[in-house]
């Protein structure tokens, strides 16, 4: 599972930060994860191929959050793109974005294929063989999810010497990998554990930006290999969480000890600091393992 930050700064661009987007790569999936403006810059900055995005998740219809997105549907339709794009994102957003296409004239030749979202529980908004996503409802201004990333299990893994030692066929290897027990070529049953590994264990990946301090979530994100929270604002400033429904780095940290996640990924700082490792040092004094975001940072899990 690797995360690239494309931008994890709140409101306007600026020379040296950008708003939100990422991008992550999670079994063979890459998912864009809002499109802020100056998306598709980092993208190219970052070498990631424009075609392997089948998969856009917008959060809410604040700017920082999706301005980017009506640039990046035209670039692909002037890189002559034909593989459909999905677009997960709050009711309003296709109104929007067939707007400026009719007015601009400017179709795309692809598929445009838009899941409104507009439910206040939790809901599962994509599922293939491999990866589940859920969406986060969280507390914002305005209707605002997060998303949850989850991999399914993966298959046990063969002890090829045991394998061979128990003189099993290589048409049973598909149901050892399975789980399942088979008959070698003598007519002996071999116990499953006994021939493969356990799998590695799924990751998870949960985004939460933007949100007040919210404990409704934290049923949702339990146990999660990664989790990515706003952290707007210092403690300083705490009193402007309650006007502009944001987080301080120590709210967030809070939330991550309480739902008892792995990592904690703190992003979308506001602009008005200079010091971005202050946010890291209060978060610290609630939860241990704690990261920053950095337009351009690369994690890998």
């Amino acid at each position: 599972m690797k995360l690239t930050i494309l931008g994890c700064h709140s409101a306007t661009p600026r020379i040296n930060t950008n708003p939100t987007s990422q991008v992550l790569e999670i079994k063979n999936h890459m998912f864009l994860i809002d499109c802020g403006e100056g998306t598709q810059v980092e993208l190219r900055r970052n070498r990631i191929k424009f075609s392997r995005i089948k998969h856009i998740f917008i959060s809410h219809l604040h700017g920082d959050h999706y301005f980017g997105l009506i640039g990046l549907i035209s670039t692909f339709q002037l890189l002559t793109r034909e593989t459909e794009l999905h677009i997960y994102g709050p009711k309003g957003l296709k109104d929007i974005i067939l707007l400026q296409l009719k007015l601009s004239e400017s179709w795309t030749s692809y598929n445009l294929i838009f899941h409104e979202l507009n439910s206040k529980a939790s809901e599962l908004i994509f599922e293939d063989d491999s990866v589940s996503v859920y969406t986060i409802p969280l507390k914002h201004r305005i209707y605002t999810n997060g998303f949850l990333f989850k991999e399914k299990s993966n298959e046990r893994k063969l002890d090829i010497k045991a394998v061979e030692e128990a003189n099993i066929d290589m048409a049973y290897f598909r149901k050892l990998k399975q789980g399942a027990d088979v008959f070698n070529e003598d007519g002996v049953l071999i116990k499953n554990q006994s021939v493969t590994k356990d799998p590695q264990l799924p990751k998870s990946y949960a985004y939460c930006s933007d949100t007040e301090y919210t404990e409704s979530i934290i049923q949702l994100i339990e146990k999660v290999t990664v989790l990515y929270h706003e952290s707007t604002f210092l403690d300083k400033n705490e009193n402007l969480c309650k006007k502009t429904k944001h987080s301080t780095a120590r709210q967030a940290a809070i939330i991550a000890r309480k739902a008892d996640v792995q990592c904690l990924i703190l992003g979308h700082f506001s602009t008005r600091y200079n010091n971005y490792d202050d946010f890291k040092n209060q978060a610290k004094e609630e939860f241990n393992s704690v990261l920053l975001a950095e337009d351009g940072k690369k994690f890998q899990f």
